[in-house]
């Protein structure tokens, strides 16, 4: 069974999730706005006050057993989350309130409100709203996510990376990869080139598709050094669609250091026919490979 959670999502598009530095400075707040994931499971939640989980020895929650309560609220929660995706804040709020009101003690409910309150720029409720829903449940992997997550948009970088590792360390949790790639984020904000690139290489392992995680695994790998290595991931992502003028850009430069002129050609060609007005086209015609 899967307890009901509310997580957020990881970035999507072609431009935010490159240049690391900069995505977080920008991107980092908006990873929270473009949606949540229901984990329902087709499974109800346990009661309020309870912490089944498997191997715990306890039955599992069944729909059966749900209070009337804890259903209310579920449903309440659902409907907020859709509306929080929509953008429409004030509605999500409402119904989370609702939520509340049916169950006090439903703690993704209140990791939803950290999030809207995330979105609302008050960090004060927000942060209030992460640490209670990790009070009723101190063993949510999700809110711990969330709330990493939030304490590097405020630049409590160590905090949030605290966070991020105490999530990893629940065999169960389902969204390892995620977490990963946001420690790795947060490891680069704190100049921790080595540990971002161990964060990213396991985020790698368990989500190869992740376009951002692949070219911030690339760029680390470059700059270290490990030329092939570095060719391998940034070659995946440019044969694919969710390249992008970034990501052309640096295996452009990886191509250069290894002498491979006419794959550099090849690069060069549609970093031109697809981002002519790029910067990264800009830096190409003026010879810029090591800026």
């Amino acid at each position: 069974m899967n307890d009901f959670s509310v997580r957020s999502e990881t970035p999507r598009g072609p431009a935010p999730w490159a240049n690391p530095s900069a995505w977080l400075g920008r991107a980092l707040g908006m990873l929270l706005l473009l949606g949540v994931l229901l984990g329902l499971g087709g499974c109800a939640a346990p009661p309020s006050g309870t912490n089944a989980s498997a191997g715990s020895g306890t039955e599992p929650i069944t729909e059966s057993d749900e209070p009337e309560g804890r259903k209310r609220a579920r449903i309440r929660l659902e409907l907020a989350a859709g509306y929080f995706e929509q953008g429409q804040t004030s509605v999500a709020l409402d119904q989370i309130k609702q939520a509340l009101a049916a169950d006090p003690g439903f703690g993704p409910a209140y990791s939803l409100r950290g999030l809207v309150y995330m979105r609302l720029n008050e960090p004060a409720l927000a942060e209030e709203s992460f640490r209670r829903a990790l009070q009723i449940n101190s063993r949510d992997a999700d809110a711990m996510h969330n709330y990493g997550v939030f304490l590097c948009q405020q630049q409590r970088h160590a905090e949030g990376v605290g966070l991020f590792r105490r999530a990893l360390s629940n065999p169960l949790y389902a969204n390892q990869a995620k977490t990963l790639m946001m420690q790795g984020t947060c490891q680069l904000r704190m100049g921790q080139a080595a540990e971002a690139e161990a964060s990213f290489s396991r985020s790698y392992e368990l989500d190869p598709a992740n376009p951002y995680v692949g070219y911030n695994l690339a760029n680390l790998e470059f700059l270290r050094g490990e030329l092939t290595k570095a060719q391998f991931v940034i070659r995946r992502i440019n044969n694919s669609e969710q390249a992008n003028s970034e990501t052309l850009w640096l295996g452009i430069r990886i191509e250069r250091r290894l002498n491979n002129v006419q794959v550099v050609e090849q690069l060069a060609q549609q970093l031109q026919r697809r981002f002519p007005r790029s910067k990264e086209w800009a830096a190409y015609q003026r010879g810029a490979f090591n800026e």
